[in-house]
């Protein structure tokens, strides 16, 4: 069997941020894979600008990285009860662009935030935002990762034993639903 491709969004733009550890660490729990992380770093979407020039490179970039993965892995940080305008701002873009690159594709959503929730609001709302791609969004379990900065060691892997028991329990979920 051919390897995997898993491909990352974080919603946060920082390298550092706990999104981007967290979609690393689920990377790494999910097993034997070629991990590609994306990059937000998009134009903000308008319209005029669409039929003046186009799609973005960058943005048929993120579409074909998306159309050509096994599977996505997004994670949100919690920006005022939704999610970042960045990961918003993408998901518009790409929805732009032609054949349907989100139709019938696995997807593990997960947050990361300061608050005691763990961005599960955010989480929430991505989920609203995602159903008109007809993606295949895994239920559970809830990867909502709260305190999170305080949640990962210097390797950049989950301290609790809880969230690694989570996390690893939603990567095998997610393999399970590529082999479906």
């Amino acid at each position: 069997m051919a390897q995997l491709t898993l491909l990352g969004l974080s919603g946060a733009l920082r390298q550092d941020s706990t999104n981007s550890k967290l979609l690393r660490e689920a990377a790494r729990l999910f097993g034997e894979c070629t991990y590609v992380e994306a990059s937000l770093r998009l134009p903000l979407y308008d319209g005029d600008a669409e039929s003046a020039q186009g799609i973005p490179s960058e943005v048929a970039v993120l579409a074909e990285q998306i159309a050509s993965a096994d599977a996505v892995v997004i994670s949100t940080p919690e920006y005022n009860k939704g999610p970042s305008g960045v990961l918003k701002n993408a998901l518009d873009w790409v929805s732009r662009t032609k054949d349907a690159p989100w139709k019938s594709k696995p997807v593990a959503v997960m947050s990361a935030a300061a608050g005691r929730a763990g961005g599960e609001r955010a989480q929430m709302v991505l989920r609203g935002f995602m159903v008109p791609f007809q993606p295949r969004i895994l239920q559970g379990p809830e990867m909502h990762l709260a305190d999170s900065s305080n949640q990962f060691d210097d390797n950049g892997q989950l301290v609790s034993e809880f969230y690694q028991k989570t996390l690893t329990q939603l990567m095998q979920n997610l393999r399970d639903e590529i082999a479906r």
